[in-house]
Protein backbone atom coordinates (compact mmCIF):
# COMPACT_ATOMS: atom_id res chain seq x y z
CA UNK A 1 0.00 0.00 0.00
CA UNK A 2 1.86 3.21 -1.45
CA UNK A 3 -0.82 5.33 -2.43
CA UNK A 4 -4.49 5.34 -0.78
CA UNK A 5 -7.25 6.91 -3.45
CA UNK A 6 -10.72 7.97 -2.05
CA UNK A 7 -13.72 9.06 -2.94
CA UNK A 8 -15.41 11.50 -0.53
CA UNK A 9 -19.18 11.80 -0.53
CA UNK A 10 -20.99 8.52 0.75
CA UNK A 11 -16.83 6.53 1.10
CA UNK A 12 -15.81 8.87 4.02
CA UNK A 13 -18.17 12.21 3.85
CA UNK A 14 -21.61 12.08 4.97
CA UNK A 15 -24.72 13.69 3.99
CA UNK A 16 -24.02 16.49 6.88
CA UNK A 17 -20.83 17.25 5.52
CA UNK A 18 -18.91 15.55 8.12
CA UNK A 19 -15.99 12.73 8.44
CA UNK A 20 -15.87 10.71 11.17
CA UNK A 21 -12.96 10.75 13.98
CA UNK A 22 -12.38 7.35 13.20
CA UNK A 23 -12.11 7.86 9.39
CA UNK A 24 -9.80 11.01 9.73
CA UNK A 25 -7.16 9.18 12.26
CA UNK A 26 -6.67 6.51 10.13
CA UNK A 27 -5.99 8.91 7.01
CA UNK A 28 -3.50 10.65 9.68
CA UNK A 29 -1.92 7.14 10.26
CA UNK A 30 -1.45 6.64 6.65
CA UNK A 31 0.45 9.90 6.05
CA UNK A 32 2.42 9.25 9.60
CA UNK A 33 3.34 5.67 8.01
CA UNK A 34 4.33 7.53 4.38
CA UNK A 35 1.67 6.04 2.79
CA UNK A 36 0.51 8.99 -0.15
CA UNK A 37 -3.04 9.74 0.22
CA UNK A 38 -5.26 11.52 -2.14
CA UNK A 39 -8.80 12.32 -2.95
CA UNK A 40 -10.76 11.86 -5.67
CA UNK A 41 -13.96 13.48 -6.20
CA UNK A 42 -16.53 14.93 -8.04
CA UNK A 43 -16.59 18.16 -6.06
CA UNK A 44 -14.80 21.41 -7.13
CA UNK A 45 -12.32 22.89 -5.72
CA UNK A 46 -14.57 25.24 -4.06
CA UNK A 47 -16.35 22.21 -1.94
CA UNK A 48 -12.88 20.77 -0.29
CA UNK A 49 -13.93 22.31 2.96
CA UNK A 50 -13.71 19.03 4.75
CA UNK A 51 -10.55 17.85 3.64
CA UNK A 52 -9.03 21.20 4.80
CA UNK A 53 -10.94 21.75 7.97
CA UNK A 54 -11.34 18.30 9.11
CA UNK A 55 -8.34 16.40 7.98
CA UNK A 56 -6.23 19.07 7.97
CA UNK A 57 -5.35 17.77 4.45
CA UNK A 58 -3.18 20.03 1.78
CA UNK A 59 -1.98 17.75 -0.49
CA UNK A 60 -3.30 17.14 -3.50
CA UNK A 61 -6.94 16.75 -4.56
CA UNK A 62 -8.27 15.28 -7.70
CA UNK A 63 -11.43 17.50 -8.51
CA UNK A 64 -14.25 17.24 -11.24
CA UNK A 65 -14.33 13.12 -11.53
CA UNK A 66 -10.69 13.89 -13.01
CA UNK A 67 -10.84 17.01 -14.61
CA UNK A 68 -9.12 18.70 -12.38
CA UNK A 69 -5.84 18.15 -10.18
CA UNK A 70 -5.97 21.03 -7.43
CA UNK A 71 -3.33 21.43 -4.95
CA UNK A 72 -4.39 22.45 -1.29
CA UNK A 73 -2.32 24.39 -0.48
CA UNK A 74 -1.39 26.64 -2.34
CA UNK A 75 -4.76 27.13 -4.14
CA UNK A 76 -4.19 26.12 -7.08
CA UNK A 77 -5.36 24.30 -10.27
CA UNK A 78 -2.36 22.12 -11.14
CA UNK A 79 -3.91 20.63 -14.10
CA UNK A 80 -7.18 20.85 -16.43
CA UNK A 81 -9.02 18.96 -19.14
CA UNK A 82 -12.05 21.50 -20.28
CA UNK A 83 -14.41 21.08 -22.40
CA UNK A 84 -15.18 23.67 -25.51
CA UNK A 85 -18.50 25.64 -24.64
CA UNK A 86 -19.67 24.71 -28.42
CA UNK A 87 -19.43 20.82 -26.99
CA UNK A 88 -21.66 21.94 -24.20
CA UNK A 89 -24.02 23.53 -26.07
CA UNK A 90 -24.25 20.41 -28.48
CA UNK A 91 -24.73 17.92 -25.63
CA UNK A 92 -26.99 20.14 -23.91
CA UNK A 93 -29.50 20.16 -27.56
CA UNK A 94 -29.23 16.65 -27.67
CA UNK A 95 -30.13 16.14 -24.14
CA UNK A 96 -33.08 18.49 -24.71
CA UNK A 97 -34.48 16.35 -27.89
CA UNK A 98 -34.57 13.28 -25.18
CA UNK A 99 -35.59 15.03 -22.40
CA UNK A 100 -37.31 18.37 -22.92
CA UNK A 101 -37.81 19.10 -19.50
CA UNK A 102 -34.02 18.33 -18.70
CA UNK A 103 -32.05 21.61 -16.69
CA UNK A 104 -28.60 22.46 -17.21
CA UNK A 105 -25.28 23.58 -15.55
CA UNK A 106 -21.49 24.28 -15.94
CA UNK A 107 -18.63 23.93 -13.34
CA UNK A 108 -16.31 26.46 -14.84
CA UNK A 109 -12.49 27.14 -13.30
CA UNK A 110 -13.84 30.39 -11.85
CA UNK A 111 -17.50 29.55 -11.30
CA UNK A 112 -21.00 27.79 -11.32
CA UNK A 113 -22.92 28.73 -14.08
CA UNK A 114 -26.49 27.66 -14.24
CA UNK A 115 -29.34 27.91 -16.93
CA UNK A 116 -33.50 28.31 -15.72
CA UNK A 117 -34.76 25.97 -13.84
CA UNK A 118 -31.79 24.23 -12.60
CA UNK A 119 -32.01 25.39 -8.95
CA UNK A 120 -34.64 24.54 -6.97
CA UNK A 121 -35.22 26.60 -3.68
CA UNK A 122 -32.70 24.46 -1.59
CA UNK A 123 -30.18 24.88 -3.82
CA UNK A 124 -30.42 28.34 -4.76
CA UNK A 125 -29.13 29.50 -1.08
CA UNK A 126 -26.37 26.57 -1.44
CA UNK A 127 -25.18 28.32 -5.13
CA UNK A 128 -24.90 31.41 -3.23
CA UNK A 129 -28.07 33.62 -5.79
CA UNK A 130 -26.12 32.72 -8.80
CA UNK A 131 -28.24 34.26 -11.88
CA UNK A 132 -29.60 31.81 -14.21
CA UNK A 133 -28.49 32.42 -17.54
CA UNK A 134 -28.71 30.57 -21.36
CA UNK A 135 -25.20 29.18 -21.60
CA UNK A 136 -24.99 31.38 -24.97
CA UNK A 137 -24.52 34.10 -22.69
CA UNK A 138 -22.72 33.48 -19.55
CA UNK A 139 -20.36 31.17 -21.34
CA UNK A 140 -18.31 32.88 -23.88
CA UNK A 141 -14.08 32.97 -22.90
CA UNK A 142 -14.64 30.34 -20.27
CA UNK A 143 -14.23 26.62 -20.99
CA UNK A 144 -16.11 24.10 -18.36
CA UNK A 145 -14.54 21.53 -16.20
CA UNK A 146 -17.97 20.04 -15.76
CA UNK A 147 -21.13 20.07 -17.48
CA UNK A 148 -24.79 18.68 -14.97
CA UNK A 149 -27.91 17.71 -16.64
CA UNK A 150 -30.74 17.47 -14.47
CA UNK A 151 -33.98 15.54 -14.79
CA UNK A 152 -36.62 15.39 -12.01
CA UNK A 153 -39.26 12.49 -13.32
CA UNK A 154 -36.55 9.88 -13.90
CA UNK A 155 -34.40 7.78 -11.84
CA UNK A 156 -30.65 8.73 -12.00
CA UNK A 157 -29.54 5.01 -13.82
CA UNK A 158 -32.17 5.71 -16.66
CA UNK A 159 -31.15 8.95 -17.18
CA UNK A 160 -27.53 8.08 -17.29
CA UNK A 161 -27.99 5.06 -19.73
CA UNK A 162 -30.53 6.69 -22.43
CA UNK A 163 -27.67 10.20 -22.05
CA UNK A 164 -24.31 8.48 -22.26
CA UNK A 165 -24.30 6.83 -25.67
CA UNK A 166 -26.35 9.69 -27.50
CA UNK A 167 -23.46 12.22 -26.23
CA UNK A 168 -20.67 9.90 -25.99
CA UNK A 169 -19.00 11.65 -29.32
CA UNK A 170 -19.27 15.07 -27.00
CA UNK A 171 -18.33 14.29 -23.67
CA UNK A 172 -17.70 11.13 -21.10
CA UNK A 173 -20.57 10.89 -18.59
CA UNK A 174 -21.18 9.47 -15.24
CA UNK A 175 -23.31 10.17 -12.09
CA UNK A 176 -22.60 10.17 -8.16
CA UNK A 177 -25.88 10.86 -6.82
CA UNK A 178 -27.83 8.13 -5.31
CA UNK A 179 -31.55 9.77 -5.39
CA UNK A 180 -31.05 12.90 -7.96
CA UNK A 181 -31.35 11.89 -11.62
CA UNK A 182 -28.00 14.86 -12.23
CA UNK A 183 -25.51 13.63 -14.38
CA UNK A 184 -22.11 14.79 -14.74
CA UNK A 185 -19.98 15.52 -17.86
CA UNK A 186 -16.59 15.89 -19.00
CA UNK A 187 -14.07 15.99 -21.46
CA UNK A 188 -14.40 12.34 -23.93
CA UNK A 189 -12.03 9.50 -22.19
CA UNK A 190 -11.30 11.84 -18.95
CA UNK A 191 -12.47 10.11 -15.71
CA UNK A 192 -11.06 9.37 -11.79
CA UNK A 193 -8.60 6.73 -12.95
CA UNK A 194 -7.18 8.29 -16.00
CA UNK A 195 -5.79 11.24 -13.65
CA UNK A 196 -5.41 8.61 -10.90
CA UNK A 197 -3.36 6.73 -12.85
CA UNK A 198 -0.91 9.54 -14.52
CA UNK A 199 -0.77 10.85 -10.57
CA UNK A 200 0.55 7.53 -9.14
CA UNK A 201 3.30 6.89 -12.49
CA UNK A 202 4.27 10.39 -11.62
CA UNK A 203 5.33 9.05 -8.39
CA UNK A 204 6.65 5.77 -9.77
CA UNK A 205 3.36 3.59 -8.00
CA UNK A 206 2.37 0.78 -9.94
CA UNK A 207 -1.89 0.78 -10.07
CA UNK A 208 -0.93 -2.66 -7.86
CA UNK A 209 -0.10 -0.90 -4.99
CA UNK A 210 -2.78 1.26 -4.93
CA UNK A 211 -5.44 0.80 -2.68
CA UNK A 212 -9.09 2.86 -3.79
CA UNK A 213 -12.08 3.37 -2.39
CA UNK A 214 -15.23 4.59 -3.93
CA UNK A 215 -19.55 4.11 -3.75
CA UNK A 216 -20.96 5.49 -6.88
CA UNK A 217 -20.98 4.90 -10.72
CA UNK A 218 -17.76 7.48 -10.88
CA UNK A 219 -16.10 5.78 -9.31
CA UNK A 220 -16.18 2.47 -11.58
CA UNK A 221 -13.11 2.79 -14.08
CA UNK A 222 -11.07 3.97 -10.29
CA UNK A 223 -12.44 0.66 -8.89
CA UNK A 224 -11.90 -0.93 -11.71
CA UNK A 225 -8.21 0.23 -12.18
CA UNK A 226 -6.71 -0.12 -8.61
CA UNK A 227 -4.68 -3.03 -7.79
CA UNK A 228 -7.16 -2.95 -4.45
CA UNK A 229 -10.26 -1.91 -5.25
CA UNK A 230 -12.90 -0.92 -2.80
CA UNK A 231 -16.63 -0.92 -3.02
CA UNK A 232 -18.55 0.02 0.29
CA UNK A 233 -20.79 -2.50 0.71
CA UNK A 234 -23.83 1.01 1.19
CA UNK A 235 -22.51 1.50 -2.50
CA UNK A 236 -24.70 1.47 -5.92
CA UNK A 237 -24.04 -1.58 -7.59
CA UNK A 238 -22.47 -0.80 -10.36
CA UNK A 239 -19.42 -0.06 -7.82
CA UNK A 240 -19.25 -3.24 -6.54
CA UNK A 241 -19.52 -4.87 -10.09
CA UNK A 242 -16.09 -2.88 -10.45
CA UNK A 243 -14.18 -3.58 -7.55
CA UNK A 244 -12.54 -6.98 -6.65
CA UNK A 245 -12.69 -6.06 -2.57
CA UNK A 246 -15.92 -4.83 -0.68
CA UNK A 247 -15.10 -2.45 2.55
CA UNK A 248 -17.58 -2.10 5.37
CA UNK A 249 -20.58 0.30 4.82
CA UNK A 250 -19.87 4.28 5.20
CA UNK A 251 -21.84 4.38 8.47
CA UNK A 252 -19.82 1.54 9.87
CA UNK A 253 -16.81 3.73 8.76
CA UNK A 254 -15.73 1.14 6.62
CA UNK A 255 -12.40 3.22 4.77
CA UNK A 256 -11.44 3.15 8.24
CA UNK A 257 -11.57 0.00 9.30
CA UNK A 258 -9.41 -1.48 5.88
CA UNK A 259 -6.87 1.16 6.32
CA UNK A 260 -6.30 -0.04 9.98
CA UNK A 261 -6.37 -3.60 9.23
CA UNK A 262 -3.84 -2.53 6.58
CA UNK A 263 -1.87 -0.53 8.07
CA UNK A 264 -1.33 -3.43 10.58
CA UNK A 265 -0.12 -5.54 8.51
CA UNK A 266 2.47 -3.29 7.08
CA UNK A 267 3.96 -2.60 10.69
CA UNK A 268 4.06 -6.52 11.14
CA UNK A 269 5.72 -6.73 7.85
Amino acid sequence: MRLVASDMDGTVVGHDGKMSERTIRAFRACIDAGVDVVFVTGRPPRWLQPLRDQLGHTGTVICSNGALTYDLESDRVLDAKLLKPEDVYAARDIIRGLFPAATFAAETVSGFKIESGFADTATSELLGGITAEPFEASLPGEDVVKFLAREREISPDEFLAAVRPAVAHLVSTTHSAPTIALLEMAVPHINKSVTLARYAAERGIDAADVVAFGDMPNDVQMLDWAGHGYAMASGHPDALAAANLVAPPFDEDGVAQVLEERLAALRTA
